[in-house]
């Protein structure tokens, strides 16, 4: 998920009463709800660095425990820093809450496993075993990014210090801690949204699985009738905004398949286009073992790949038009249907996003590598 829905749902855990436990709590838990997303700095290592470790060994059962030790560490040391600058020396007015280093490791734990729980239930997935295991989870029933998650999160924050406003106007006796009834209405409203699009999600690939296609026989003639295929497997991908409607993909065994279901009235519809799978040519399989191509071929469950020889009208274009280098290279592309969908703001069957290419030259030596337009240096 996208870090403001991770820093608010560790608050919000915080502000259903562990907060009144233990001192720091709120803190503690923001951080560490998002704290596993560290592993985005190696960008600094470039595109490909970046996707091969990122939902990585941060976001592993084996790393939580030290990533809470890491986080309670820092607190601990703002404690004592704000301790020291406490009026008068007297460190019992610093906190509300009694400090409880115990309690505050055992929240933090509980925040970095929400941050798994939600990356495990959209459609990008994370290696939570690894490295003893290395396969990917993914629930795919929300999206990144989820509207109404959000905006139950957000209004845990922002009704409690409204009524506030209101009690303070007609005298009421302040709170000390706000907000806790409102933080535990947001996490059962997100518990009943999950259990709401994960029904749906199984709907969703009953349906793409019982599709049939008319294809024709591999050696057919004029003549020849046509046969109805069934899907080797599918995807019922999320959309943002309705729980009722999902983007399917499926795997018809020589060719994917992209489709829309709307639940509402049970139908699905395909997509005019079809994305064939492509043959095992020299540079489709130098492509697919670069960095890049290996890296890609274990996250992406179903990876669209393309091949584009120099000359095609078809092909890629380069990131810089104006820069001639690889104009008569082979480009491999690699896309992913899961995120080939079109939403405001995003036109990812066009422009898809997590694309990656990779150019060869003409003894099919790897020459770039980009992902998303980023070339690794």
């Amino acid at each position: 998920m996208e870090p403001v829905t991770h820093i608010l749902t560790g608050a919000c855990m915080a502000r259903a009463g562990l907060n009144r436990r233990a001192a720091y709590a709120t803190l503690t838990m923001a951080v560490a709800a998002e704290f596993p997303d560290i592993d985005t700095l190696w960008r600094l290592r470039g595109p490909v660095a970046a996707l091969q470790h990122h939902r990585g060994i941060t976001h592993t059962f084996i790393a939580l425990p030290v990533e809470a030790g890491l986080i309670v560490a820092a607190v601990y040391g703002l404690h004592r820093f704000r301790a020291g600058r406490a009026k008068g020396g007297n460190r019992l007015e610093v906190t509300q809450a009694p400090v409880r280093w115990g309690l505050l490791y055992g929240f933090a734990l509980l925040a970095l496993l929400s941050h798994l729980a939600l990356d495990y239930s959209n459609n990008y997935g994370l290696r939570p075993f690894f490295p003893f295991d290395p396969r990917w989870y993914a629930g795919s029933f929300v999206f990144i990014f989820d509207p109404v998650i959000l905006v139950l999160l957000l209004l845990a924050f922002v009704a409690p210090p409204l009524f506030a406003l209101v009690g303070a106007e007609v005298g009421a006796r302040k709170q000390r801690f706000r907000g806790r009834d409102w933080a535990i209405a947001a996490l059962l409203g997100v518990a009943a949204w999950w259990s709401l699009r994960a029904v749906e999600h199984g709907r969703a690939e009953q349906i793409a699985a019982a599709q049939s296609m008319a294809v024709a026989p591999a050696e057919a003639g004029p003549d020849t009738p046509l046969q109805f295929a069934q899907p080797v497997r599918v995807q019922a991908n999320p959309d943002p905004f309705s729980p009722f409607r999902w983007h399917a993909v499926s795997d018809f065994g020589e060719f994917y398949q992209l489709a829309e279901i709307d639940l509402l009235n049970g139908s699905l519809t395909p997509a005019q286009d079809i994305h064939y799978k492509p043959a095992n040519t020299p540079a489709v399989l130098a492509a697919e073992a670069s960095p890049l191509g290996r890296v890609y071929m274990d996250w992406s469950p179903m990876p669209f790949i393309a091949e584009s020889p120099p000359g095609d009208p078809t092909r890629v274009a380069t990131n810089n038009p104006s820069d001639t280098r690889f104009a008569n290279s082979t480009i491999v592309t690699f896309r992913d249907p899961r995120f080939m969908i079109d939403l405001p703001l995003l036109r990812g069957r066009s422009d898809p996003p997590l694309t990656g290419t990779v150019a060869l030259d003409a003894q099919n030596r790897v020459v770039r590598q980009t992902m998303d337009g980023d070339v690794q240096r």
